[in-house]
């Protein structure tokens, strides 16, 4: 892509990032916000993103950043290369360590527990050190790659909210990519070399959801306003993705 191209993207996707935010409350006065940093494409622009609102007068908030090393799993990010990310950005990172015992559960795959296990480390450091909000890189893809598989395979018109208050932290997660696409956040972060990930996970396989990744481009190309109208049907279904401000007898 040409420099004017990329410029162009870049101010979509921070014009998508300012509406996910506004749309949703995502973010408000006096936030301290703890951003996930898993090392990949998205959760790095997720970060400078967040770095450069949090430059802003109004909302007023402090960001920080946390990267989990799971000690079990030879799974290896370019830690030097995130210290430097996140210095630059002028954001504090916080290493955490944490691992699991895959025996305590036969039912559950190594990628389930790790991903537990990841996000269970995020949420006790994010409690006790005054975190009100945990920030994850999901985009829509994520979010519409979920909802049909949650369709698929277990009859449920639900996936990953913009923002979830948790029942048992006093936190709430949040997604503010939630209206960013993926073939943006892989334009921008080959373009600015954004890979924190050294040597990939040696569980990672073709998935399910990589599958239904594929059905979702498959539609695309059958409707390409399917995005919109998977997005309007969850306005309809689910309060958590009604915007501020938007009545119920409007949608």
């Amino acid at each position: 892509m040409s420099e004017d191209e990329i410029s162009r993207m870049e101010k979509k996707v921070v014009k998508r990032f300012n509406k996910a935010c506004a749309d949703y409350a995502l973010l408000e006065d006096d936030d301290k916000v703890l951003i996930a940093l898993s090392g990949g494409k998205d959760s790095m622009l997720l970060l400078h993103l967040m770095a450069q609102r949090a430059r802003l007068y109004k909302p007023k908030i402090k960001v920080e950043a946390a990267h989990v090393v799971m000690d079990n799993i030879p799974y290896e990010t370019n830690r030097k290369n995130l210290e430097t990310f996140c210095r630059n950005e002028g954001v504090k990172l916080h290493l955490l360590h944490t691992e699991f015992d895959e025996t305590t559960d036969r039912r559950k795959t190594k990628c389930f527990l790790c991903a537990w296990y990841r996000r269970k480390a995020l949420f006790r450091f994010a409690q006790e050190n005054g975190f009100n909000k945990l920030a994850l890189g999901h985009h829509q893809d994520d979010i519409l790659t979920t909802l049909l598989m949650n369709l698929t395979f277990e009859g449920s018109f639900d996936t990953m909210a913009p923002r979830l208050n948790m029942k048992h932290y006093s936190l709430a997660l949040i997604r503010p990519l939630a209206l960013v696409y993926e073939t943006e956040t892989v334009a921008l972060a080959k373009y600015h070399s954004y890979n924190g990930i050294k040597v990939h996970c040696p569980y990672e396989d073709v998935t399910q959801r990589q599958k239904t990744a594929q059905i979702l481009k498959l539609l695309e190309t059958l409707n390409p306003e399917i995005r919109q109208s998977l997005w309007r049907a969850l306005e309809k279904k689910h309060e958590a993705f009604r915007r501020v401000g938007q009545q119920t007898d409007q949608i």
